[in-house]
């Protein structure tokens, strides 16, 4: 204890002491002189009976005084609930009203006390979740929406003991918080935030080619009006960039009109037909929900980049958190110019002389696509003089047959490496060339892109949310039939004279072979040029062919596929396979697109399990985006031609995850 407390201590008994002292003081008096002592002793007793009758005075009064006080503020209480400007209620946990004041009784329209008390709260407002916490001291809020008014509800549970029986009686006092006015606000401030949309043209040099000279004004005229209207439907500013190119902006609650149409102008931009063999469509990028306008403006850039990417026809709306996606219906068309291919080719071959350690990579569980066009890469180095490695950890059945032949080869001694290997020689300048995906976690070895800073990316998939960003090199053509596509005329549209072996060659055709599944699917133009070079330069398709070979037990796992196979609307193929074996993914592709053989199919998915993920091939004949589906699962491809891989699931959970995307799109669709 304080000295600081020792005082108030000795204060505390301050009476007491000074009677002890006047005591003792009589007492030696009385020895001394009876008289005096006598006297001193009346006086203690008449100054302790004194003190005694002010003491019960005073404890009279404090008690007079408290019981005022009580009385006065219960009237207070009482009257302050019976007043309160806020509605609020006492109900009993079974949600009887047991008590409401005059707001209460007002919101729910009732005249009089009587009428509210004794009755359930939710016969006068409806469904009302009370929250049956018995703790004093909490308070719960909720919203609740009631006559068109939006309230905030205060839960607060109070505990009255009962003195007959000393059981509890718990009760809520709910507090109806009127928020309509600031909620209005919030939501009118919300609505008229900025939102920045970038539309462009989809190829328009091209449709104007494609369109015959007189009706090219006309077209042109039609493509004005469109966005005319659509400036004038969301009441905003359109700025014309370029001929193909327009920026518009407009405030949330019209963004919010075109998601309800589902951006309606997409159908309606492909209506027009002035005898053009390409189609009509847009691109739209919108950003929205930035802290500035600056920011929201790069969020619009950001989406008009992934629309284009996706493979255009869609719009692409991005804002802080996440992408959301509209339309993508359209194939698209190929491209005949080869400029951007020889562009990318000379930015390349100045690359690869100014890097001393080169690694190529594909995606985890390549194909043929993946590893031709590595080998392909490979090549093109060892043209330009540079050493390049390929990171392969594990051969797949998909180019064991490919693989075997390269290790056989002397041409590629040294030229596969482990992932641990390549790690270890991997730094912040090794260049980095990622083949046949866009996306970190698909690639071969995620890990060295934290290493480098000089990433290359050559892809042909459409554009998924999760994109390999901050490369020094980006080559990517969704139009394009496969990657051995496009690197093929990275070596045949390049300046430099470059000499690939005849086994990449034949690597690169079995790429194209198989994206385009025997010329069948994707296939342009440009396609047949690429093939007629490589069979030009030595590529034998027979030697091609040999790689697909596949295993008898494949033959029969494909066959109890097919058998088990559930049509969905007479028009959607659904299976899967319950066998596991090494080379599941490579059997379910070749199912998927023997599904399609069917008579009025138009789409199909096929599942299979390998390990602890899930493998699902998704195939279409064009009239269903299965690009779209897969994403909607994490996985990704093209319009035509899809897949995805889930992991840590049951194959019959990844089943029902792929039927309810199917229903979805379908009712969708109805819609």
């Amino acid at each position: 204890m304080s000295n600081k407390n020792h005082k108030y201590y000795v204060f505390d008994y301050l009476e007491e002491i000074c009677f002890s002292v006047i005591l003792i003081l009589s007492l030696y008096s009385f020895f001394k002189n009876y008289i005096v002592g006598i006297i001193g002793i009346i006086v203690l007793v008449a100054l302790i009976f004194f003190y005694l009758s002010k003491k019960r005075k005073d404890e009279e009064r404090i008690q007079e005084r408290i019981k005022n006080l009580s009385f006065d503020i219960n009237k207070v209480i009482k009257r302050t609930m019976v007043s309160n400007p806020v509605p609020l209620c006492i109900i009993e946990l079974d949600g009887n009203i047991f008590w409401s004041n005059k707001k209460f009784d007002e919101m729910i329209g009732e005249n009089a006390e009587e009428k509210t008390i004794g009755k359930n709260i939710e016969d006068l407002v409806g469904d009302i979740t009370l929250r049956k916490v018995l703790d004093e001291k909490r308070v719960i809020e909720d919203d609740f929406e009631y006559n068109d008014k939006k309230y905030k509800l205060n839960y607060c549970f109070t505990k009255s003991d009962d003195e007959t029986d000393g059981s509890a009686d718990y009760k809520a006092i709910i507090y109806w918080i009127d928020e309509t006015d600031y909620e209005n606000l919030k939501e009118k401030y919300e609505n008229s935030r900025e939102v920045v949309m970038i539309i462009e043209v989809d190829g328009y040099e091209d449709v104007l080619k494609s369109t015959p000279e007189e009706n090219r004004p006309i077209i042109t005229m039609d493509i004005e009006k469109l966005l005319s209207n659509l400036e004038m439907e969301t009441e905003g500013l359109m700025r014309k960039m370029a001929n193909d190119k327009y920026v518009l902006f407009m405030r949330k609650h019209a963004l919010e009109m075109l998601e309800r149409t589902k951006f309606s102008i997409l159908d309606k931009a492909r209506e027009i037909d002035y005898g053009n063999s390409l189609p009509v469509s847009l691109s739209i990028g919108v950003g929205y929900d930035g802290d500035t306008i600056e920011e929201t403006g790069e969020f619009a850039s950001g989406a008009i980049d992934m629309a284009l990417g996706r493979g255009g026809d869609q719009v692409a709306i991005k804002n802080k958190d996440s992408f959301n996606f509209y339309g993508g219906k359209s194939k698209g068309f190929e491209r005949k110019t080869k400029v951007k291919s020889r562009l990318i080719g000379l930015a390349l071959k100045e690359l690869i002389n100014q890097s001393d350690k080169i690694i190529i990579m594909g995606h985890k569980y390549p194909d043929m696509d993946a590893m031709g066009a590595a080998v392909g890469v490979f090549d093109i180095c060892k043209a330009y003089g540079k050493i390049a490695n390929i990171v392969l950890e594990e051969v797949n059945e998909a180019v064991e047959i490919f693989v075997s032949r390269l290790k056989e080869d002397k041409y590629y001694n040294g030229m596969f490496i482990s992932h641990e290997k390549a790690i270890d020689m991997c730094d912040k300048d090794t260049l980095i060339i990622v083949v046949d995906t866009h996306r970190p976690s698909y690639t071969e070895c995620p890990e060295l892109l934290e290493i480098s800073k000089r990433l290359v990316v050559i892809d042909h998939h459409r554009r998924g949310v999760e994109y390999i960003s901050d490369t020094v090199l980006l080559f990517h053509e969704i139009y394009v039939s496969s990657t051995c596509e496009m690197v093929t005329e990275l070596i045949q549209y390049t300046d430099y004279d470059i000499k690939i072996h005849r086994l990449t060659a034949e690597g690169l055709l079995g790429g194209i072979y198989l994206d385009t599944k025997n010329f069948e699917f994707k296939t342009g133009v440009r396609t047949f040029e690429a093939a007629s070079y490589l069979r030009n330069i030595g590529a034998d398709t027979l030697a091609v062919k040999k790689f697909f070979n596949s295993y008898a037990e494949d033959f029969l796992v494909k066959a109890e596929i097919i058998q088990r196979t559930e049509i969905i609307n007479e028009r959607i193929c659904l299976a899967y396979s319950k066998k596991e074996i090494d080379n599941i993914n490579i059997v379910i592709a070749k199912a998927a697109d023997e599904l399609l053989n069917i008579k009025n199919i138009d789409a199909s998915f096929v599942l299979g399990m390998k390990g602890d993920t899930v493998f699902v091939s998704a195939r279409s004949l064009g009239n269903i985006n299965v690009h779209i589906l897969m994403e909607k699962i994490g996985g990704g491809g093209h319009i035509d031609i899809a897949g995805t891989q889930i992991r840590d699931v049951s194959l019959t959970q990844a089943y029902d995850m792929v039927k309810k995307v199917i229903e979805d799109y379908l009712e969708d669709e109805e819609d």
